[in-house]
């Protein structure tokens, strides 16, 4: 479930159900094999050694999901100094097939690239790029572009080739650890880890480094003692040299070790503890529960709870008790909840810059996501306070991202025990499980008083999925299919389908008031999930995501880069049939706030901003702002069972809390203007965590 936009890697949350780009955990790229040891060419400064013809003609990697092998990429020389490349993946019947041609000059850097073939969404491909006389030249279909290059500089493809990364990293260590980039930005690499590991018959030396300038986070490339990119790695997926699979757990417990100390490090800077209470004074408080907000209002914390709440009045504060914050009338609210992510480790410091301080984490490798609740909850990582949803689907072609897979009911109720035991609160059943595993899995997890939600597992309608027990759907598109019949809801026409018939549905129609009642009757949740509709129905190539239109302006250049680069394919004649049907979910969703259904504010998507969005979304669709703020409040909390200690501001609850620069709940864009967040009695610095991932603070 890891997501990804445009040219970005591995950075949760963008194309719905993708995992291509560039800017996190999905690794990226091959460098090329070196015939001299890379401390050499270093310390001479001057041109790299020609690229020798690897044994066999290739240099070939496995590309792996979830430990399960999905794709492969290669690296073939040609003549003339020409090197070919190729990859593929299969992603639940989604995933890219490409072939690239790169000529390099003498130092590594591309002065020719050509790249051709079928996206993420199987769209054509038809990327170039050359230099000649001192001026470098792209176009892509979505960016066209020059730009005289008075020295090297590296262009980055938007396709992000895997072997792209490697290539970067061969360049930037032959210009002595730092590039300029085109279209722009620039990188920096530093060696920051080393270990031994066993493959086929020998052991061999790998060393670990680190390049920013990309994203909010490094990158990690795995090269070993000859320069040659051996691994990529991340806990959802891995890019290792052929025959050198069982490398993956050493290389993992490094890296996970070198990304922990850089994160405790930042923790470090960034949290702000109080000596002793905290008094937030002259503040306009917002209560979810009435929807009204009162000025002039004091908070006291002392420790991680709550110790008083009441009019500037009637709290005193005897001078030199407690450090005083002057809200001067700037809105307070609860902690924002988004009830669907998908973690990786930079996300803690979007959300809490984004005063989002709970999540729920919808299915992730379970023991990267443990550990990472462990090190938010412990201070050694910033982050939010994590619920988890332990996934299971079905194995076949198009089973999702994951290690649990279960074809038959004994699996499948292991599954479920294992969550349990390790403190998840809910089960998400996903597209390619048998619907006859459904009941007993619901049995199950309710003997262990686990919620159950997902995707619609296909052969069944979200009317069986609600009658079979579910507590909650996942995503508005798996609605409107219960009236789209013949979907295949494992493949991408479960969101195809819906663009191309969505607004074709009569919302006033029996049919659908029997399904909402049915909603109604069963005390159902939706999770509608509505920016990434908005991005796949709505978004175009060469146009700035309707999505991060108030804040691309503010990313790390690199990720706004990766925000041109439009939804899903429009077939000749649908662009404004596509927009209709992204409308037709906003009124469905007002549909069914006004039917009394809970609605839960979550993203899947990018932490932080996408929450944001999504809660424009709801008040554009019709739902009162205040009652937009109570569904990302107290609504979720709620929800999840956690109203006596969060979602509201009073006394005895813990202290997650945030102050706006302004007044959400008369305008909802005011949200974005996060300048304080609180999360169990610490104190973060929103333009702090964003300086820290390249991201400008909001003005």
């Amino acid at each position: 479930m890891r997501r990804a936009h445009g040219s970005l890697i591995g950075r949760a949350g963008f194309l719905p159900g993708g995992l291509i780009g560039r800017a996190g955990s999905l690794p990226g790229a091959f460098l090329l094999l070196l015939a001299i040891p890379l401390g050499t060419w270093l310390a001479c400064g001057t041109a790299l050694p020609p690229v020798p013809a690897p044994p066999g003609g290739a240099v070939r990697y496995s590309f792996l999901i979830a430990g399960h092998q999905a794709g492969r990429a290669t690296a073939r020389p040609g003549a003339g100094g020409e090197w070919a490349f190729t990859f593929e993946f299969n992603d639940r019947g989604r995933g890219p097939n490409l072939a690239a041609s790169y000529v390099f000059e003498e130092r590594g850097t591309p002065v020719h690239v050509a790249i051709t073939g079928q996206d993420y969404w199987k769209a054509a491909v038809d990327e170039r790029f050359d230099v000649g006389e001192g001026k470098a030249t792209w176009q892509d279909g979505l960016e066209k572009g020059e730009r005289q290059v008075g020295s090297r500089a590296f262009y980055l493809i938007r396709q992000s080739l895997p072997q792209e990364l490697g290539l970067l990293a061969r360049a930037l260590l032959a210009a002595r650890g730092r590039l300029d980039l085109l279209p722009a930005g620039e990188a920096r690499i530093e060696k920051v880890g080393a270990t031994q590991v066993q493959g086929p018959g020998f052991a061999r030396g790998v060393d670990l480094y680190a390049i920013s300038g990309l994203g909010f986070d490094p990158q990690y490339v795995w090269l070993d003692q000859q320069a040659s990119l051996f691994a990529l790695y991340s806990s959802w997926s891995a890019t290792v040299l052929e025959g050198w699979e069982s490398a993956l757990p050493e290389l993992a417990k490094v890296q996970d070790r070198v990304e922990a100390a850089r994160q405790r490090g930042l923790a470090g800077k960034l949290a702000h503890r109080p000596a002793g209470r905290l008094a937030i004074r002259g503040a306009r408080l917002f209560d979810p529960a009435s929807g009204q907000s009162r000025p002039g209002m004091t908070v006291v914390i002392a420790g991680n709870r709550i110790e008083q709440v009441g009019s500037d009045a009637e709290v005193q504060i005897p001078p030199g008790s407690a450090e005083v914050i002057e809200a001067r009338g700037r809105a307070l609210l609860p902690g924002l909840w988004d009830m669907h992510v998908h973690l990786s480790e930079g996300d803690g410091l979007l959300n809490l810059a984004a005063g989002v301080t709970s999540v729920r984490d919808m299915a992730n490798d379970i023991n990267f996501l443990i550990e990472l609740r462990r090190r938010f909850d412990a201070g050694e990582s910033v982050g939010p306070r994590v619920l988890m949803a332990g996934f299971i689907d079905g194995p076949g072609p198009y089973a999702g991202p994951s290690k649990v897979l279960a074809a038959t009911e004994e699996e499948a109720l292991a599954a479920v025990d294992r969550y349990a035991k390790l403190g998840y609160s809910q089960i998400k059943l996903y597209s390619s499980l048998d619907p006859k595993l459904v009941p007993p899995i619901v049995a199950r997890a309710r003997e262990h008083g686990l919620r159950v939600s997902g995707h619609i597992p296909n052969g069944m309608t979200a009317e069986q999925a609600v009658r079979a027990g579910f507590n909650e759907i996942q995503h508005a598109n798996f609605l409107f299919l219960n009236f789209i019949p013949g979907v295949d809801t494992r493949t991408p026409e479960r969101f195809t389908a819906v663009a191309q018939h969505a607004a074709e549905l009569d919302l006033s129609s029996q049919a659908v008031r029997d399904f909402i009642g049915l909603l109604k009757e069963r005390s159902v949740a939706v999770d509608p999930t509505l920016n990434i509709f908005e991005r796949m129905f709505t978004d175009r190539p060469g146009e700035v995501s309707h999505v991060y239109a108030a804040v691309a302006d503010r990313m790390p250049v690199q990720v706004r880069r990766g925000l041109l680069a439009g939804g899903l394919p429009v077939p000749a004649g649908m662009d404004e049939r596509y927009r209709q049907s992204f409308q037709a979910m906003l009124e469905l969703v007002r549909a069914l706030q006004e039917a009394g259904i809970t609605i839960e504010a979550g993203t899947d998507s990018l932490n932080g901003f996408s929450l944001h969005r999504e809660l424009e979304l709801y008040a554009g669709a019709g739902i009162p702002v205040p009652e937009v703020l109570r569904i990302a409040t107290l609504g979720a909390a709620r929800v999840m069972g956690r109203d006596k200690d969060l979602g509201s501001i009073a006394a005895g609850k813990l202290a997650d809390l945030i102050l706006v620069d302004g007044d959400p709940a008369a305008r909802i864009g005011d949200i974005r203007r996060v300048v304080l967040t609180i999360k169990d009695g610490v104190l973060f610095d929103p333009a702090e965590l964003y300086r820290a991932i390249g991201v400008k603070p909001v003005e």
